[in-house]
């Protein structure tokens, strides 16, 4: 092992330049989300339209599909994390994953909408199991990603900098999603009338994986992995876990990403079907549909990448991660009331909340998984113990939740105010149409906001368990160039 040989102090001990990443290497950080984004953007905004719309399955056993799947999840994200923690190869603990897992990814994002003409029964067995499948390769590849940026740099404002550029490259790959996903599938599926066919979905996944596959590979051979688990440290799996759970500021960060990513997966699973049944509301209206529904997630796409470019000046302004993360989540609550306002021909208002909203709410994500790689930091200051693995396994995992408990949230209210596929909705639907994409997710990001204040990590101490924890690694010569 090498250590940054910059000067040296008294005492022997090398020192770590403030600056250690690269304007090359936060791009390739960046390409990892690109690719996981190709296929779970479209699982987040369009699976459950597909299985409902195309394929002809009921929203509410689409709803408890989603979230039944997330008890297989409990499991297999923290041993996914465990095993990165364990791995040794001349590539480090996170980077081979990238590589090895690449072929299992793309097949399993293929064979979730290449659903066979079967009955009922076997056709929702066949959904369960390609659906967990696919989550499954989400989690062998996305958990090694994320925890990569946890090693990569010892400096919690570099990594504030590297989690903006993943989120530059995951915003990208949504922009390129939304305005290409209903065009490829009508285009591909070979519809004379302009209607969305299984075929369109199963051939445009068949592209996104082959673009993923690159993008992953770009990120295994552009960055490094640099921080180490204090020197001695032993392979405790108890021990780890009883740790993780002291981490209290951890603890309250996993109850956010659920919280955050509930309401915005909520929106997101009701946008298309508010747009196709209560602002176009004509089965016939086809092209119109595609053709709103595109702008509205291509322009919300750009204002998303916006806001993550103002990520640091919005953490400079609330002066903290925490302080930000909280203002911006109330702010988001309160402009996203004004969906409830819009009748159906205010198309202009309805750009302009969901442009805005996606300005307010791009920075969270770069903010949570920041915040995740400082708990790492608190769990090593506090008890001297790193398990970055685990530690990013569990906001993994609270994403995932919130993927699944939202649109399974859409798929009940769905059923609840009496939704029919491709027919014309009754007031009561319409009005649930519009719960879903106002009130509903205010509500659930009010109580994300709540619990954001029980995060015990501010600016100060961010200072502190950097400085405190680079003079310890300084003098062990366990961060590498």
């Amino acid at each position: 092992m090498s250590s940054i040989q910059n000067g040296s102090s008294s005492s022997g001990a090398t020192h770590v330049p403030e600056k250690i990443i690269t304007m090359k290497e936060n791009f390739a950080y960046a390409a990892g989300d690109m690719a996981s984004v190709f296929y779970f953007k479209v699982f987040s905004s369009f699976l459950m339209f597909f299985y409902t719309d195309i394929i002809g399955i009921e929203a509410a056993i689409i709803g408890t599909m989603l979230w039944v799947t997330r008890v297989f999840d409990a499991f297999t994200d923290p041993l996914m994390g465990v095993i990165c923690d364990r791995t040794e190869s001349p590539h480090g603990k996170f980077r081979p994953w990238l590589r090895w897992m690449i072929l299992p990814f793309a097949v399993s994002g293929v064979l979730i909408f290449t659903v066979p003409e079967l009955d009922d029964t076997w056709t929702i067995v066949y959904v369960y199991a390609t659906y967990s499948l696919a989550m499954l390769g989400y989690t062998a590849i996305n958990i090694p990603y994320g925890a990569l940026m946890g090693v990569m740099t010892p400096h919690s404002a570099e990594r504030t900098v590297l989690s903006s550029f993943r989120f530059y490259g995951s915003f990208s790959a949504n922009l390129v999603v939304q305005a290409t996903i209903l065009y490829l599938v009508v285009g591909l599926g070979g519809s004379e009338d302009g209607t969305q066919t299984q075929q369109g979905y199963i051939l445009s996944m068949v592209i996104y994986g082959i673009c993923a596959s690159f993008l992953f590979l770009a990120t295994f051979a552009g960055t490094k992995e640099r921080v180490q688990p204090p020197k001695g440290q032993e392979m405790d799996l108890k021990k780890d876990f009883a740790q993780l759970f002291k981490n209290k500021p951890w603890v309250a960060l996993i109850f956010v990403g659920i919280g955050t990513v509930m309401w915005i997966a909520m929106r997101d699973a009701a946008q298309l079907y508010y747009f196709k049944y209560y602002v176009v509301a004509d089965m016939e209206s086809d092209a119109r549909f595609t053709k709103l529904a595109t702008w509205y997630n291509v322009l919300g796409s750009v204002g998303t990448i916006a806001g993550v470019y103002f990520t640091k000046h919005f953490t400079d302004l609330f002066r903290g991660k925490k302080n930000a993360f909280f203002s911006l989540t109330v702010l988001s609550a309160i402009l996203g009331t004004g969906f409830f306002l819009c009748g159906p021909g205010d198309v202009t208002l309805m750009f302009t909340i969901g442009i805005s909203l996606s300005i307010i709410t791009g920075p969270l994500m770069p903010l949570f998984w920041s915040m995740i790689a400082d708990t790492a930091d608190y769990s090593e200051w506090k008890f001297g113990r790193r398990f970055t693995g685990l530690t990013f396994s569990a906001g993994t995992f609270s994403m995932k939740l919130g993927w699944a408990v939202g649109p399974a949230l859409a798929a009940y209210s769905l059923s609840y105010y009496g939704y029919q596929d491709n027919v014309l909705q009754s007031e009561r639907t319409i009005e649930g149409l519009r719960l879903m994409m106002s009130f509903f997710p205010a509500g659930l990001a009010a109580i994300a906001a709540l619990v954001v204040l029980t995060y015990g990590i501010n600016r100060k101490m961010e200072l502190q368990m950097e400085n405190e924890l680079l003079t310890r690694k300084e003098a062990e010569g366990t961060v590498e160039s």
